[in-house]
């Protein structure tokens, strides 16, 4: 049973879904599909009690849509592994979804034997978007950091130039709104390296507590923490 991959489907068109349910579990029997939802908000609901590893969830949907769903499910259970499976190749959506801690984003006319194998990857830990869609959010990321740049005539202060790139990235998951023990499971490393980091960053910020150093960085361009 350990080499089991449980797999949530969230879909609200109940005959792709079921039909998603048959095909994967008949493809592969290392995943077994352990819970359908029918919208964001039933998934929510019912996640923890199916117990998935990986969710397949779907971008638009009736009462919550798929990547605030995202939200908040990784917000609580960071540990869970989210694939977007869409129709919508739209680059907001997956900028959206991405941002909100989904690891894949895949299309729904996928070949089911490449889904099974995205689930597998997935699950041992990689992020992907189909390949249609990288090319598109690539330059979609460019041009829009770009314009953030050129929007911001301010110089960056002399205490940006300071932070180590690994503290930016726990200042963007603490702009998250993410507890220290969240920010610890995610970069996979323990609470006390993380309170470490944290006082450090305080330090180079000149600043005594979490609420003034997410001030001051929220005075720097978008770009930062978007």
């Amino acid at each position: 049973m350990d080499d089991i991959i449980r797999v949530m489907l969230v879909d609200d068109q109940r005959l792709f879904i079921e039909s998603l349910r048959i095909v994967l579990e008949n493809l592969n029997r290392e995943i077994r599909v352990v819970g359908i939802a029918e919208n964001g908000e039933e998934a929510i609901r019912q996640y923890e009690e199916m117990d998935p590893q990986i969710i397949l969830m779907d971008v638009r949907m009736p009462v919550m849509d798929g990547v605030a769903a995202v939200r908040a499910i990784k917000k609580k259970s960071p540990e869970i592994k989210i694939i977007m499976l869409t129709t919508f190749e739209d680059d907001d959506y997956v900028t959206e979804a991405m941002t909100a801690g989904a690891e894949g984003y895949m299309l729904k006319n996928i070949d089911p034997p490449m889904l099974v194998s995205a689930i597998k990857a997935v699950a041992a830990g990689s992020i992907l978007i189909a390949p249609r869609v990288a090319g598109n959010l690539i330059h979609h990321v460019y041009e829009n950091e770009k314009d953030a740049f050129r929007k911001s005539n301010r110089e960056r202060p002399e205490w940006y130039g300071e932070l180590s790139p690994r503290e930016k990235q726990i200042l963007r998951y603490m702009l998250q709104e993410r507890t220290n023990g969240e920010i610890a499971e995610i970069i996979h490393v323990g609470d006390q390296t993380i309170r470490n980091y944290i006082s450090t960053i305080y330090s180079k910020l000149n600043v005594p507590n979490r609420r003034e150093a997410l001030e001051k960085i929220r005075t720097l361009p978008e770009f930062f923490y978007e």
